[in-house]
C-alpha cells in the first residue's frame, strides 16, 4: 500500500492534476454509459467542432458577424448532406446492387481458375487442396450472406431512428455553432477558477485534433475524386463504389490501404483477366496510393504530432473496439489527446544526488 500511496502523492499532489483527472473521468464515463443514447448530440458536437474552423475563417478574413458566418456555413453543410443523400448514396447503392448480382458469376470464374491450378502446377498444388479451399470459401460466403441479411433487417428496423437523426443532428449543429460562447461560458461555471492545466491540454488537443480531422476529411475527398476519375477513365466497373472505398480506406492507416486493394484487384481481374488493362489499373492505383502517402499526407498533416506506427495500430484496435466505426475514424485524434495529456501532466522534480 505504501508504494501505491507514494506513487499517488507523486503524480496527484498537484490540484490541477486532480481537476483534470476528474474532468476526464466524468467525460469518459458519460460517453461509455450514455454514448448510444447521446449519439445525435455527440455527432452534432463533432460536426459543429469541424465546422467551427470555417466559421472563424469567415469571421477573421471576411469580417462577417458570427450569426451570418454560422448561417453561411450551415447552408453549405446542408447542401453537402443533401448531395450525399441524393447524389452519392443512390449511385453507390446501385453499383453495390449490381456487384452483388454479378457475385455468383465471379464465384464460378474463381472456382474454374482454382480448378485449373493443379494441371498447371501439379508439383505444388493438388486437386484435393483446391477442393478444400473452395469448400472453405463457400462456408465463409454463406456466413457472410447471413450476416448481410441480419444487418439489412436491423438497418430496416432502424429506419425511423435514421430519419430522426437526420432532423435532430442538423438542428443541433446549428445551435452548437450559433451559441458556442454561451455554451462554453455555462460549462466554465462548473470548473474551479484555476483550471489552467485543463486549458493547456485543451489548447494542445484542439490544435492537434482540428488539424488532423479537417486534414483527414480533405484527404478522403481528394483520394476519392482522384481514384474515381482514374477508374472511370479506364472503364473499370463499379468505379464510384470502389473509389469511395479507397477514399474511406485512408481513415485506417496502413490497414485500410491493404484491405481495399483486394476488392479493387478482384473486380479488375474478373473484368479483364490477366491482361494489360489489369496491370495498367493496378499501376495507376499504386501511384495514387504512393502520392497519397508521400505527398498529400505530409502536406495536410505537417503540423500533426507524429505517432509511432505501433501507437497508431494500438489506438485503432482499442478505440475501434470501444466505439466501432467512429472509434476507428477518431483513433489517431484520440491518441493525440492521450499524448497531449501525458505531455502536460505535472511531474515531480527529479532530485539528483
Amino acid at each position: 500500500m505504501k508504494i501505491i500511496s507514494d506513487w499517488f502523492q507523486r503524480f496527484f499532489n498537484d490540484p490541477q492534476a486532480v481537476i483534470l483527472t476528474v474532468v476526464l473521468a466524468l467525460g469518459t464515463s458519460v460517453i461509455l454509459v450514455m454514448g448510444r443514447d447521446l449519439a445525435p448530440v455527440l455527432a452534432s458536437l463533432v460536426i459543429a467542432y469541424l465546422l467551427e474552423g470555417i466559421v472563424q475563417l469567415l469571421q477573421n478574413r471576411l469580417r462577417l458577424p458570427r450569426l451570418l458566418g454560422t448561417v453561411v456555413v450551415f447552408v453549405l453543410f446542408l447542401a453537402f448532406v443533401l448531395f450525399l443523400l441524393f447524389g452519392l448514396l443512390p449511385l453507390a447503392s446501385r453499383q453495390l446492387t449490381q456487384l452483388i448480382q454479378q457475385f455468383p458469376n465471379m464465384i464460378v470464374q474463381g472456382q474454374n481458375l482454382l480448378l485449373s491450378l493443379p494441371a498447371l502446377y501439379p508439383e505444388f498444388i493438388t486437386e484435393a487442396q483446391v477442393l478444400g479451399v473452395i469448400n472453405a470459401m463457400k462456408a465463409e460466403i454463406a456466413n457472410w450472406g447471413q450476416n448481410v441479411l441480419t444487418w439489412s433487417l436491423a438497418a430496416g428496423m432502424g429506419f425511423i431512428t435514421i430519419v430522426v437523426y437526420l432532423v435532430l443532428v442538423p438542428l443541433l449543429v446549428f445551435f452548437f455553432l450559433k451559441d458556442k460562447e454561451l455554451i462554453l461560458t455555462w460549462l466554465r461555471g462548473f470548473l474551479p477558477r484555476d483550471h489552467s492545466l485543463a486549458q493547456q491540454v485543451w489548447r494542445e488537443v484542439d490544435r492537434q485534433m482540428g488539424n488532423y480531422v479537417r486534414g483527414k476529411f480533405l484527404e478522403i475527398l481528394v483520394v476519392w475524386v482522384a481514384t474515381y476519375v482514374a477508374f472511370a477513365y479506364m472503364g473499370l466497373q463499379f468505379a464510384m463504389l470502389l473509389a469511395l472505398m479507397v477514399g474511406l480506406s485512408v481513415i485506417v492507416p496502413y490497414i485500410g490501404a491493404v484491405v481495399v486493394t483486394v476488392p479493387v484487384a478482384l473486380v479488375a481481374f474478373f473484368q479483364w483477366g490477366w491482361g494489360s488493362e489489369f496491370l495498367w489499373l493496378l499501376g495507376v492505383y499504386l501511384i495514387i496510393q504512393g502520392l497519397d502517402g508521400n505527398v498529400l499526407v505530409p502536406l495536410l498533416f505537417s503540423e500533426v504530432v507524429d505517432l509511432h506506427p505501433i501507437a497508431i495500430i494500438a489506438a485503432v484496435l482499442v478505440f475501434g473496439g470501444l466505439w466501432g466505426f467512429w472509434g476507428v475514424f477518431f483513433a489517431i485524434p484520440l491518441a493525440t489527446v492521450v499524448q497531449s495529456i501525458l505531455k502536460a501532466w505535472p511531474r515531480p522534480a527529479v532530485v539528483v544526488g
